[in-house]
């Protein structure tokens, strides 16, 4: 007895779900990595008891405690620093993620498109592993040599936190960041020149833009050690931040504006110090 080859409509209803899965992967890994920056899984303080004790720039509150840095306690870092960022640059690269599977859907590997998605959100997300494990080592550093408070993550230095603004906008304004910034704004494009097929070209495609976005947005990140890296409004205003740099492409003045203003405030707090 032979079986009928399945209708097409049903056919265009599994792939039409491509999208929903790898939406509902991304708006999941959102949530589960903003809770867990929120609660603060490891520390000692949640993110909201964190930002409600932080204090002027340069001069975090003082803590009787002091952090001793373990391996167990470094791999804590690490993951804290690492959902962070997942939590912080998964929104802003979702449309990418979402047009890689539009475009997967039209081709050779249209059945494994959603496999495909999620093996190039893992290699995005590998990229900001990279630069958690190079922001860990630094925090350890600045702690050792007595740049940074331990409890709280933040630079206590008026004059440190000045030089790393003027270092951030400095970098607003060069080629490197613009360059990086244009393939970010542009997924189609990027898409076009980069995409890869098979599971280890999704991967190595998705790595590829998370370097891309990695140089466009790292000394943005850095700001985190000014504000303090559980402050949960330096967090979020960095993460909507980054979000209107790559969604307003024809706006031209706002990167320029913006490193031109993180130099004055570095400047002040430099003049101050």
């Amino acid at each position: 007895m032979s079986t009928s080859p399945p209708r097409p409509g049903v056919v265009d209803r599994v792939l039409r779900r491509d999208s929903g899965i790898v939406l509902f992967c991304v708006l999941l890994i959102i949530l589960s990595a903003s809770w867990y920056t929120i609660a603060g899984i490891g520390m000692n303080m949640s993110a909201i008891d964190m930002t409600r004790m932080a204090g002027p720039i340069g001069e975090p509150m003082s803590m009787a405690t002091e952090t001793r840095w373990t391996p167990i306690y470094a791999v804590l870092i690490f993951l804290m620093w690492w959902v962070m960022m997942i939590a912080m640059m998964t929104p802003s690269a979702a449309p990418t993620v979402l047009l890689y599977t539009a475009i997967k859907r039209m081709g050779p590997d249209k059945l494994r498109a959603s496999r495909l998605s999620l093996l190039f959100l893992t290699g995005y997300l590998v990229a900001w592993a990279v630069f958690s494990i190079i922001a860990t080592g630094a925090q350890w550093a600045m702690e050792s040599i007595g740049l940074s408070d331990g409890p709280m993550m933040t630079i206590h230095s008026k004059f440190f936190a000045g030089c790393v603004l003027i270092a951030a906008g400095v970098y607003q304004l060069s080629s490197l960041k613009t360059a990086c910034l244009r393939h970010c704004r542009s997924p189609a494009q990027f898409l076009a020149d980069h995409n890869r097929p098979g599971a280890y070209g999704a991967f190595c495609t998705g790595a590829l833009h998370g370097a891309f976005c990695l140089g466009c947005c790292w000394a943005l990140m850095l700001l985190l050690f000014v504000g303090g890296v559980m402050n949960l409004y330096w967090i979020v205003g960095i993460a909507v931040y980054v979000a209107l740099e790559k969604l307003m492409p024809r706006v031209r003045w706002f990167v320029p504006f913006t490193g031109v203003a993180l130099i004055v405030v570095g400047v002040w707090l430099i003049a101050i110090a």
